[in-house]
């Protein structure tokens, strides 16, 4: 595993809190269901011209719930099974837990955009990732496109992603129990052991095979504005002009961070790299944006390219990533124009 071993009292004392708290969530979301339900649709018959964005957000919450207790379930399954000596040897376990996360991730999505009202095209002429080895920079905007990975690569295709996430989704009881039984880093923001984390995130691009990929989010945390902004100031008053000339061309993207993609670049020579771009799911940044509707009837579009590890240049790898993320939102730019 490319997480370092946590302590028994912080695992469980987490799970002790986040795996009853949401069972109650649930328990009271379904019970309240019958009072919430008709108030929130009178409400949305006023104000939201019938696209029941309250309501809809309500169902959301359930789906999304009951996918939890569900994968909960499951998880426990699968360690009791494995207690018995069912299961075979490690690397047995690990893929039944990745068949686990492919099953939760469709079933969540499937759900969500069924439930929320928006339809994911992906564009005609997108690469079809259907083998590994290759490295997977994802665009990030809300936490809905944490999904797309697993929708438009890794279910398909049987492919086992390695995340890069950060360590506060540890709060998330499926993510918790099963990403910790596959070769995932759960990383610290602004730790002050930089050094460890970019090596355990390093760590996962080692013997990636034909059916494994690596996956980061190189911009670090959700797009912003004011992020942004700050992002520009901060590689000006670091000297690089050359990386802010390009970054001040950015509108709907952030600055790719360099630690996590250049150790993973470095660890993985030969290897492709893939490029997940997605333009749509910034009307569900917030819980706010979700309330008012902004999602529903949406259309997200989304877009991959492969890029050969004959064309990664060896040298000025800062440079090329600005590069391509520099045409990465010019075509969210262009995506944003277009209709619901």
């Amino acid at each position: 595993m490319s997480h370092p071993p946590e302590p028994w009292t912080s695992k469980w004392g987490r799970r002790c809190i986040s795996i009853p708290s949401y069972t109650l969530a649930f328990a009271l979301l379904l019970a309240s269901s019958p009072a919430w339900i008709p108030l929130l649709l009178v409400v949305d018959l006023a104000l939201s011209r019938g696209r029941f964005p309250r309501v809809r957000t309500f169902a959301f919450f359930l789906v999304y719930l009951a996918c939890e207790l569900v994968g909960i379930a499951f998880a426990a399954g699968l360690w009791a099974v494995r207690l018995g000596g069912a299961l075979g040897g490690a690397r047995a376990y690990v893929l039944a837990n990745a068949q686990l996360q492919r099953y939760w991730t469709g079933i969540l999505f499937a759900g969500a955009r069924r439930v929320l009202g928006f339809r994911l095209v992906v564009e005609e002429g997108s690469a079809r990732v259907t083998d590994g080895p290759f490295l997977l920079f994802v665009r990030h905007t809300s936490t809905a496109d944490t999904i797309l990975a697993a929708v438009l690569v890794a279910n398909p295709n049987g492919i086992l992603l390695r995340y890069v996430l950060k360590r506060a989704l540890l709060w998330d009881p499926c993510l918790d129990l099963v990403g910790r039984r596959l070769p995932n880093s759960f990383v610290v923001r602004g730790s002050t052991r930089r050094a460890a984390e970019i090596a355990a995130v390093a760590e996962l691009a080692t013997n990636l095979g034909p059916r494994d990929g690596a996956l980061i989010y190189p911009e670090g945390t959700r797009f912003s504005e004011a992020k942004l902004r700050a992002a520009q100031s901060r590689l000006r008053s670091e000297g690089r002009r050359d990386l802010a000339d390009v970054a001040d061309t950015f509108r709907n993207v952030l600055p790719p961070r360099l630690g996590g993609p250049l150790a993973l670049l470095d660890a993985a020579v030969g290897v492709d790299v893939v490029v997940l771009e997605h333009a749509g799911f910034e009307a569900a940044e917030s819980f706010g944006q979700l309330w008012a509707g902004d999602l529903v009837g949406k259309t997200v579009f989304a877009r991959m390219r492969r890029i050969p590890a004959s064309e990664i240049p060896a040298t000025d790898r800062e440079r090329w990533l600005f590069e391509m993320w520099r045409e990465m939102d010019e075509w969210v730019t262009s995506r944003a124009t277009q209709p619901r």
